[in-house]
């Protein structure tokens, strides 16, 4: 069994689909691997400490792909990368399915599988597989060093012979995953701060963390989630409630971080223009859902821009800001979901198409796209 591991070759990308530390352990499972050279750079991990590993270094895609049973990737590759692969390979990788539906399908040629990271269901057994989670923890802790970074005052409260130095108030919108990440990180630097979301279940999550609760709780509030998780689509009333309620509360704050996503939907928007105006000067806003169009429309995707005194973070792929640790939680969840489909006695392939987990991820197969959210 060989997997080939890619180097990424979009902009703002500079994680890598392996570790050495995933490498040995994949040899360990019975394949060989392939890293194709430079993969691992700009997570500052040279070929050499592949190579340490166990693995193979591949001149270029072409040499690595050929033979490959398994594909990784961070993400979605282009059809000239893998032109080389043979039938039936198994590419994985974080593929934005919904981004680009007409993509997916050439990657899909000669019978190969593809098998979306984004799609990894969130069940128990599949929480160590889940790529989302690892990299949007990473993103809610660079939001708040990103924001600190940029902030013109001090995080804690200090007390100095000269006076006192006030707290920063940081207001966390969505308490997902990066939400709650972000809220623990800006407790720790030592400021004052609340969050809101739309999924009741977040409300204690939120306090058990030390920040304040703010949300409009009625009926349509205590219902406002889904079976898996995911925050649900809020009527124009309660919209308008909770909108109310958030411009009132961010008038007070100095840092916002937003990280509310919806997935195949465009962000919804939390901070409108006149809620940035009335924000005080010297304020930051950090917006994670710019790439989904936002959740404030002021924001810029790759920008970093100010309006009326306020300043607008649009930093595109946040968790590649911290590619290392990105990189490395990245590859272990690939270990994890790769260690489904060998067979422990002959340590070769053999991948459980009827496993709920690959089921759930499964995007083509045997040359059609065959997950649900992507026909029609």
């Amino acid at each position: 069994m060989k997997i080939a591991v890619l180097r990424e070759r979009r902009p703002h990308e500079k994680r890598v689909a392996a570790s050495p530390e995933t490498v040995k352990k994949l040899i360990g499972l019975g394949g060989t691997v392939a890293i194709e050279t430079g993969a691992g750079d700009g997570a500052r991990i040279p070929d050499q400490l592949y190579v340490d590993a166990g693995a193979v270094i591949a001149p270029d895609a072409a040499a690595a792909v050929a033979d490959a049973d398994l594909i990784f990737k961070v993400q979605r590759p282009d059809p000239a990368e893998i032109a080389n692969a043979k039938p039936g390979a198994v590419i994985i990788g974080l593929l934005a399915p919904y981004a680009d539906k007409d993509a997916l399908a050439p990657l899909s040629a000669n019978g190969r599988a593809l098998l979306a990271m984004e799609f990894i269901p969130r069940i128990s057994r599949a929480q160590a597989m889940d790529a989302l989670s690892s990299q949007a923890n990473l993103a809610g802790y660079k939001a708040v060093v990103d924001a600190a970074s940029q902030f013109s005052r001090a995080m804690p409260m200090m007390m100095t012979a000269a006076g006192t130095v006030a707290p920063a108030r940081v207001f966390v919108f969505g308490a997902g995953v990066a939400g709650l990440q972000a809220i623990a990180t800006a407790r720790r630097l030592g400021a004052i701060v609340s969050a809101t979301d739309v999924r009741p279940a977040s409300k204690e999550q939120v306090e058990s963390l030390g920040a304040s609760f703010v949300a409009v709780i009625d009926d349509e509030f205590k219902q406002a989630e889904t079976a898996a998780g995911y925050a649900k689509p809020m009527s124009a009333e309660y919209q308008a409630k909770q909108a109310a309620l958030v411009a009132d509360t961010i008038r007070k704050q100095d840092i916002a971080i937003c990280t509310a996503l919806i997935p195949g939907r465009k962000a919804p928007v939390l901070i409108t223009e006149e809620m940035v105006k009335a924000m005080k000067p010297g304020s930051i806003i950090v917006d994670l859902a710019v790439e989904q169009g936002g959740n404030c429309p002021l924001s810029k995707p790759g920008e970093v821009v100010e309006v009326d005194g306020v300043t607008i973070m649009g930093h595109l792929n946040v968790p590649s800001r911290i590619a290392q640790d990105s990189s490395n939680l990245y590859a272990r969840n690939l270990l994890n979901l790769t260690g489904l489909f060998i067979d422990k006695t002959t340590k070769t392939l053999s991948v459980p198409w009827d496993d709920e987990i690959v089921k759930g991820a499964l995007v083509a197969r045997d040359g059609a796209i065959v997950h649900p959210n992507l026909q029609g």
